[in-house]
């Protein structure tokens, strides 16, 4: 019988995906802001992060001038598994709205963990495991971080110990089960297995918890803990980082395909996903070789980008992570227990807050039963049951292909479509049942958070 075995050499050039991940702060005129020691004021240096981070990482955070770093070739085999993830035109989408726009879609959902997560939870261990650490601690919100961490643990032999939001750890014990299916342990929080924990609820009995909350007891229990330290599944710049392959891999096709996108939209929740896939393109529009419309699409219920400040603030509840200077509402503020538990935190990635600042891509907020209206048109017509978190960014790709039906232009809109919604069927029956609300902060609420963002000078 002939041997059908693909080389790995050829296997890989025929999968085209990227061997280096994109540093699109290589690119930035205006550097994020660094990251301040909570006590002096003064920028985190490597030996300080050391306690809480992986050293690899560390370097991987503080640099802001090299544009490419190569993916390590452990990780590289791994990515094979489920990379590169489809570009799809959405053709049943065109057509049922009637627009001439043209609808690509990037769909992160092709693996176990159900979204974009897994590109950086597989980087994130590969480097806990080369240091020769024992295991990690981290945050989840809607539990796909928490997902895609324990599967890259289990493949890398650490242990993995996930707080989870306590609103989400009750709305999806599915999600839960994956994790454990893959020994990951996993707490509600705030839980009562840490002195901050204690302390959250104390303050705030009943309280349905944050992924600031999350963040808090994660490093508390990997500060303490010898052979452990701390992961992120978003916010941080390493994060980005390894993102950056979906938008390497959406230039490449597009590419391919001889298309140009004019709008590019992405849910924002900390700002991996967002941030990911339009690296490569920002990094076009900062070199002045192309324009794009880039738009960030949040939560109502919890509007870092356009109704919080632009300040330095703590990345937890428990303020003991360093401060980093973003769009925020305030590390305590708590947000109404919506289904996007993946978009409920209170700042927004230094990098995406400075390129917003500048002014070099658009922010919008959708309400929750808006969201779900959208997630069930694209399921019944695309196939694809969307995450509550991807619906964001559905939601205002309808919207602007309905801009384009009105106005007759023929734009090419791409947007990210992060990952599936089979363990959020809790939200689509209360959707359907008519038990959703649309809950919005008032002006008020959010100025007694803003009132007490740490002074800095």
């Amino acid at each position: 019988m002939k041997d059908r075995t693909i080389p790995y050499k050829t296997y890989l050039e025929f999968n085209e995906i990227p061997k280096q991940w994109y540093n699109l702060r290589a690119d930035m005129k205006n550097k994020p802001a660094p990251l301040l020691n909570p006590g002096t004021h003064q920028p985190m240096k490597a030996e300080e992060l050391a306690p809480v981070f992986c050293e690899d990482l560390i370097k991987q955070e503080l640099d802001n001038d090299t544009p490419y770093f190569d993916i390590p070739e452990e990780i590289y085999k791994f990515y094979q598994m489920f990379r590169p993830s489809p570009l799809v035109r959405a053709y049943f989408l065109e057509e049922k709205l009637g627009t001439p726009a043209k609808i690509y879609y990037k769909f992160e959902g092709n693996n176990t963990s159900g979204s974009h997560k897994l590109n950086s939870a597989v980087a994130q261990a590969y480097y806990a495991k080369k240091q020769g650490l024992k295991g990690v601690t981290t945050e989840t919100g809607a539990g796909q971080w928490g997902t895609a961490l324990s599967m890259a643990c289990s493949f890398f032999g650490l242990d993995c110990k996930v707080y989870m939001v306590k609103v989400s750890y009750e709305q999806k014990p599915f999600r839960r089960e994956v994790m454990r299916t893959y020994g990951a342990s996993v707490v509600p929080s705030p839980s009562n297995d840490t002195n901050i924990g204690r302390k959250i609820n104390a303050e705030h009995p009943g309280t349905t918890g944050s992924l600031g909350c999350a963040i808090s007891e994660a490093v508390e229990v990997a500060t303490s803990t010898p052979g452990y330290r701390y992961v992120l599944g978003s916010v941080l710049n390493q994060v980005l980082l390894h993102q950056s392959i979906i938008g390497l891999e959406t230039k490449a096709a597009l590419d391919k395909l001889g298309e140009k996108a004019d709008i590019i939209i992405g849910c924002a929740g900390g700002g991996s996903n967002l941030g990911g896939l339009i690296a490569p393109f920002m990094g076009e529009k900062l070199r002045g070789e192309a324009d794009y419309k880039i738009i960030a699409v949040e939560p109502a219920s919890c509007p870092s980008l356009t109704r919080g400040v632009y300040a330095y603030d703590f990345c937890d509840t428990g303020m003991v992570c360093p401060l980093a200077k973003m769009y925020t509402l305030g590390s305590d503020f708590i947000p109404a227990p919506n289904h996007a538990g993946g978009l409920r935190y209170h700042g927004m990635s230094s990098i995406l807050s400075q390129l917003y600042d500048d002014g070099l891509m658009e922010a919008v907020s959708a309400k929750q039963t808006d969201v779900f209206e959208a997630a069930e048109l694209f399921a019944r017509v695309e196939g694809i049951l969307p995450a509550p978190e991807s619906s964001h960014a559905i939601k205002a790709t309808i919207d602007e292909a309905l801009k384009c039906k009105e106005t007759g232009e023929e734009k090419t809109i791409v947007f990210g479509l992060t990952g599936t919604g089979y363990f959020d069927m809790v939200a689509y029956e209360k959707f359907h049942d008519g038990k959703m609300d649309d809950y919005i902060p008032t002006d008020e609420e959010l100025a007694v958070y803003r009132a007490r963002l740490p002074k800095v000078d």
